[in-house]
Formats: structure tokens, C-alpha cells, sequence
């Protein structure tokens, strides 16, 4: 049986699962759907469209699927997306879709910290850390276990990689590559996310092979486009040079340099 506050508000419409607890001053709008053991703190707003998985904290002020701050926005239906086991912190914002994508998507085990925003239709995967005041235009794609510290401002339609370290502060406006650490104004390559690779648990020879792929791209002289093709011929082929390789190739905005 759930916990819910008599100070709450839930649309009759809501779908709230079982053992969740939503506490004074929530807001759950109508055509919603909440699964299992969430917890929603005081003022949390759940708005229209709303898909929420199991096992998620909503702390105080958050605002969950308001409507696209974009002015093409015609009122179609679409979803904002939540995984599980997601820790959302105070005042943090994730808008839904709009017809470019159609839903705003978070995966699992996410921290997001205070007062950080997530765009119409971006793409978020599991494991991410996303730091406090951090903002994301609309159609950012972040893939797994990346890390962005606080206050960074990403473009619209960026794509980060996973396994990277981004510097607080930093502005963002072209792709991240996998298992980099990026800072600077303006943003740069600054070598690999050595801190992060080693914690999850990549071996000192696969770390070797991601810094010489990187080492072509960067500090060869080489294009990028003659750079992928050294690797792919001098280096062995493994799911981490796969995933480099195949990222820079399908870069739409160009790589951080």
C-alpha cells in the first residue's frame, strides 16, 4: 500500500503503483504512470506524460515532464521517461518530447544533482552523474556512466560519451568522445578519464590501447578521418576502440579538440 499525503494532489486519472510514498504539496497531473517504491518529497510536480519506472527519490522541487521550452511545440502528445533507481535531486527539471523524438528519456541508477535541466527529447543513459546547475538543450544524448560536473552548459543535439569527465563550468558545443576528460574555455581534450577508467576496473593494457587510439587523434598530425583508419589498422580490434571509432565516425557536430 502506498503512503500519500492528504496535502498531495493526484489527478484520478494517475496510475501510482505500490508502496510508493508521496508526501505535502506533490502535484500528479493526469495521464501519469508510476511504478513501484517511488518516493516523491514534499512539492514534487509530475506533470502530463510522465512514465516513471520503480525505485526512484524525487526530492523537494522537482518538476517532471512540463512541456518543451520550444517554440515549434504544437501540444503533441508525448512522454517524459524515467527509469529505475533514479536519485532526482531539489528543483531539477526534465521536460517531455516533442514531435522531433517524441519522448525525453532517463535510464537507471542516474544521480542528477540540485537544480540541474534536461531538454526536450535528450537521451540519458544509466549509470550518469550530472552535477548541480548543469543544463541540457534539447536533443542532448549522454550515454552510460558518464559524469558532467557542475554548472555545465550543453548545446542542443551534443552527443557525450560514456566513461568521460567533464570540468565543472565548461561549455559544451561539440561531441565528447568515450573515456575522455574534457575542460578548459574553450572546451578541450585534456587526456583520458584515467580516475574513472581505473575504478571500473579496465586493466592498465586496455587503458594503454584507448590513450594510443587517442594519441592518433590527437597528437598524430593526422586527420581524423586518417586517424581512424590507423586504428583500425594498426590497433587491435576491441569493444573499446570499436566504440571510439564508431563514435568519431558518426559524429554529427565534429569532436571536442
Amino acid at each position: 500500500m502506498s503512503k500519500i499525503s492528504p496535502l498531495a494532489y493526484i489527478d484520478p486519472e494517475a496510475k501510482i503503483g505500490e508502496n510508493c510514498e508521496i508526501g505535502p504539496f506533490c502535484f500528479i497531473d493526469k495521464n501519469v504512470v508510476i511504478g513501484d517504491n517511488n518516493v516523491l518529497m514534499n512539492s514534487v510536480t509530475i506533470l502530463y506524460g510522465a512514465r516513471i519506472g520503480n525505485g526512484n527519490t524525487f526530492f523537494p522541487g522537482a518538476v517532471i515532464s512540463a512541456i518543451p521550452q520550444d517554440l515549434k511545440f504544437r501540444g503533441e502528445e508525448t512522454t517524459a521517461e524515467i527509469g529505475n533507481n533514479n536519485s532526482i535531486r531539489e528543483n531539477v527539471t526534465i521536460n517531455r518530447g516533442t514531435a522531433a523524438k517524441g519522448k525525453t528519456v532517463v535510464g537507471s541508477n542516474n544521480l542528477l544533482m540540485e537544480g540541474m535541466h534536461v531538454g526536450h527529447d535528450c537521451i540519458i543513459g544509466n549509470g550518469c552523474i550530472i552535477g548541480n546547475q548543469t543544463k541540457l538543450a534539447g536533443e542532448v544524448e549522454i550515454d552510460d556512466n558518464a559524469i558532467l560536473s557542475s554548472t555545465v552548459l550543453v548545446h542542443q543535439f551534443t552527443r557525450i560519451a560514456g566513461y568521460v569527465m567533464i570540468q565543472g563550468g565548461s561549455r559544451i558545443s561539440q561531441d565528447i568522445p568515450p573515456y575522455s576528460m574534457i575542460g578548459r574555455d574553450p572546451a578541450k581534450f585534456c587526456g583520458l578519464n584515467l580516475v574513472g577508467l581505473r575504478r571500473r576496473g579496465y586493466t592498465p593494457e586496455t587503458i594503454q590501447q584507448i590513450h594510443e587510439a587517442y594519441r592518433m587523434v590527437y597528437n598524430s598530425g593526422l586527420t581524423v578521418k586518417e586517424a581512424l583508419e590507423k586504428i583500425k589498422a594498426e590497433l587491435p580490434e576491441t569493444t573499446e576502440t570499436k566504440y571510439i571509432t564508431e563514435f568519431i565516425e558518426s559524429s554529427k557536430r565534429g569532436i571536442v579538440r
